[in-house]
């Protein structure tokens, strides 16, 4: 079978237009209220492969770090299972590639940049690249937030349950200050990764190497990756408005010095070819409509 894709941009719906995971396989929750500066994104995920067979599916980065609880028959990818049944997903700029196998079932919260110490406890930088078991992180508390998920018997009473835990380590701790990291890194994204680190650290008022050391504690990544990250990110979106693009043309639209620039990007972020993706992301839009399911929901 050929290989699935997965993307998700920040801001956009559940099935983003290039993504092949089979719909009704994802839900979104609503997040609580004192939750939204620190979480940004919780899904479920739920599917069932014949046996004997196993899907596989490329997961393109976006930069975040993941909470994620595995609840089916077992952990999608061989570090989740080194992970048990609850780890966390440290900040990468590398695509995940995740083979499935039998009951799939699961929670992944996206965290934002700076939230990681105050529900976590742990500078970012310290997991990049690793996925943790959560009982490293939180001890003896992990355990019971495990039983009491696997006894629940809907993904609704699961989010519910996370996101109160969540909301009682934040209340347990020192409330953060406003994030120089947090706000360094909106404005990198914003700018499609073009806006050069010294004057985002001037705009956050901090030095460059300040800005270094804040990012490997809140963020996960250097402010360099975060850019490489957001540069990728506004040229994907830029490729949805581009049946075919002028590549040479988008490259130096999106902040790539050439067209080359971009191509090398491309397979070092993502494991494909420009073309390659875009032809792979064409193929997801008919495959949906085939199936009565629209891109546009969630």
């Amino acid at each position: 079978m050929a290989e699935r894709l997965f993307l998700r941009l920040d801001g956009d719906p559940l099935y983003a237009p290039e993504t092949s995971v089979p719909a009704g396989t994802l839900r979104e929750f609503a997040i609580d209220a004192p939750l939204a500066a620190h979480v940004a994104h919780i899904a479920s995920y739920r599917e069932d492969i014949p046996a004997g067979q196993e899907r596989i599916e490329r997961v393109l980065p976006d930069g975040a770090v993941h909470l994620i609880f595995h609840l089916g028959d077992e952990p999608p990818m061989a570090e989740a299972g080194r992970a048990g049944l609850a780890g966390v997903a440290g900040a990468s700029a590398s695509p995940t590639v995740l083979r499935f196998r039998g009951q799939v079932a699961g929670l992944s919260v996206s965290l934002r940049p700076g939230a990681i110490a105050a529900l976590l406890g742990m500078p970012a930088g310290d997991i990049t690249n690793t996925v943790v078991a959560l009982d490293d992180l939180w001890g003896p508390a992990a355990t019971p937030l495990i039983a009491r998920l696997q006894d629940a018997r809907t993904d609704e009473a699961r989010v519910a349950i996370v996101q109160a835990t969540l909301r009682q380590r934040l209340q347990a701790g020192r409330k953060p200050a406003a994030s120089p990291a947090a706000h360094a890194a909106q404005l990198i994204a914003t700018s499609g990764g073009q806006r050069a680190l010294r004057d985002v650290a001037a705009a956050v008022g901090v030095g460059e190497r300040r800005l270094q050391q804040l990012f490997h504690a809140e963020v996960g990544l250097s402010p360099r990756s975060w850019g490489r990250l957001a540069r990728l990110h506004g040229c994907l979106r830029a490729l949805r408005q581009q049946a075919s693009p002028r590549w040479a043309e988008l490259a130096l639209d999106a902040g790539f010095y050439d067209q080359a620039h971009l191509v090398n990007e491309f397979q070092s972020l993502c494991g494909l070819s420009p073309r390659l993706f875009l032809a792979r992301a064409q193929a997801a839009a008919p495959a949906r409509e085939v199936s009565g399911f629209s891109n546009t929901g969630g």
